[in-house]
């Protein structure tokens, strides 16, 4: 689809770019605008899920919040994520890639230093880190106007093995920060900007770290993403108002292939926001039945059991998913996407049904405990791998089901309601419980893969993507 726009030609504006010219394209601008956008994009995820690597650990430090106000923030950045994603959806064709990739890298420092300053000391009221929570979520909403904004750049051939590296390398985010916290917090010369604080952790003695650390280490990287993208980057005209991107609406495979990305990265992003809070209620210090007491003084009621600590397994979860992601988008590009989301909803439905009888720990012994940890464990793994195959597999099928200026606002939306995953789980857990909200996505997994099966991976298939 070659897009013109005289109005904006010239200068940041491309003019005639048509990525489907192979005499015409330029694959130099098309993989530097992948490179840059998925550095800026992989710090917005740092952003997003940087409260899910200080949130459970808030009591530690001196709050005192309960666990259902815990599992609300930690699922604040994904509502937050999600109505921010219907507004970045519509911006690439109004602001350009420059602009977009330049302004939203900058507001990323809003929550990102709000975090860094208030876990300094145990003060701030439950409104004001709920705040905090929401900002987050501008991470989060950058992916729906990156994205589209990046397939512009691509030739329908390319656009999954591109999408896939942008959105899997992105995902990378997640388990960087929760990844890289344990360890920052530990150096004391880079909390030159704050003092030390003491957390104390169940059944050890309390440690001094530097917490702001796991903050204040992203913001000069967000102002080089920042820089980058405005000298670097140009903006593809699309001639196409913010009404006409609305009529996607009447295309029924947006809301088939929404169903089946809320099964994907709906998942992702749902359990990567809750995987620790998780872990720690149902087999650390959360669970009554193996710790008594509070704080660091509490003692162990199962002799013999030594409790998870989160942040030695937190980071597995995204990162098994992101890695995925990356490397089945070309596996994609070669076989077709629906086959790939067939594999991952069957794949789904058996991990999310092994995990279940985990999700109610057996605290009759230490070695009944450990059996159910790792059970735990390796579902969750499990899931986060079909999780990252299916995120690749629909985002190669958009491009091909839907037209050019289409498949970007499809892809937009679709991300837009899958960021509501960290919400959508952390409400659910608190309000049916684990085992119950996890039934519900075995369901949801069965309805996805008879839909992909239908519409889009049989022989004869309307849409074989």
């Amino acid at each position: 689809m070659s897009s013109t726009a005289p109005a904006r030609s010239g200068g940041e504006w491309l003019e005639n770019w048509d990525p489907e010219n192979e005499r015409t394209w330029d694959s130099g601008l098309a993989w530097r605008t992948l490179w840059i956008t998925t550095f800026a994009l992989t710090l917005a995820f740092v952003a997003w899920f940087l409260p899910s690597a200080i949130i459970p650990k808030l009591n530690a430090l001196g709050y005192s919040f309960t666990a259902n106000q815990l599992y609300w923030m930690a699922a604040m950045p994904g509502l937050a994520a999600g109505l921010f994603r219907l507004i970045w959806m519509v911006l690439p064709p109004i602001m350009g890639t420059r602009k977009m990739v330049s302004l939203t890298s900058l507001l990323l420092i809003l929550s990102t230093l709000g975090w860094g300053v208030r876990v300094q000391e145990p003060s701030a009221p439950y409104w004001e880190l709920m705040v905090l929570a929401f900002l987050a979520g501008i991470g989060g909403g950058a992916f729906s106007g990156f994205m589209p904004s990046t397939s512009y750049f691509f030739p329908k051939a390319k656009a999954g093995t591109a999408l896939g590296l942008q959105a899997g390398i992105g995902n990378f985010g997640v388990s960087l920060v929760q990844l890289l916290t344990p360890y920052l917090i530990g150096f004391s010369f880079l909390g030159v900007l704050g003092g030390s604080q003491m957390m104390a952790v169940t059944g050890k003695e309390p440690t001094e770290v530097w917490y702001q650390n796991a903050a204040f280490i992203w913001i000069p990287l967000m102002v080089v993403a920042a820089l980058l993208a405005w000298t670097m980057l140009k903006s593809i005209p699309m001639d196409v108002n913010v009404k006409q991107q609305f009529d996607i609406f009447g295309n029924q495979d947006t809301w088939w292939m929404t169903l089946l990305y809320i099964m994907t990265f709906g998942t992702f992003a749902g359990l990567s926001a809750q995987f620790g809070l998780l872990m720690t209620n149902l087999y650390g210090s959360g669970n009554a039945d193996i710790i008594a007491g509070a704080g660091a003084s509490a003692e162990l009621l199962v002799e013999g059991y030594t409790v998870p600590d989160p942040v030695k397994f937190v980071f597995l979860g995204p990162l098994i998913g992101a890695g995925a992601r990356v490397l089945f988008s070309p596996l994609t590009d070669r076989m077709g996407g629906a086959v790939w989301t067939l594999i991952s909803g069957i794949g789904l439905i058996v991990a999310i049904a092994f995990t279940i009888p985990a999700l109610t720990p057996d605290t009759s012994s230490a070695a009944a405990l450990d059996a159910g940890f790792n059970q735990f464990l390796w579902g969750m793994l499990a899931i986060f791998l079909f999780s990252g195959i299916g995120n690749a597999s629909t985002f190669k099928q958009m491009p091909m089901i839907f037209e050019r200026r289409q498949a970007g606002g499809v892809i937009g939306w679709t991300a837009a309601i899958a960021a509501f995953g960290p919400f959508f789980f952390g409400v659910g857990i608190s309000t049916v419980g684990a085992t119950g909200f996890y039934a519900i996505g075995v369901a949801w997994a069965v309805m996805c893969v008879a839909i992909t099966w239908w519409r889009y991976a049989r022989k004869g298939a309307a849409k074989p993507s």
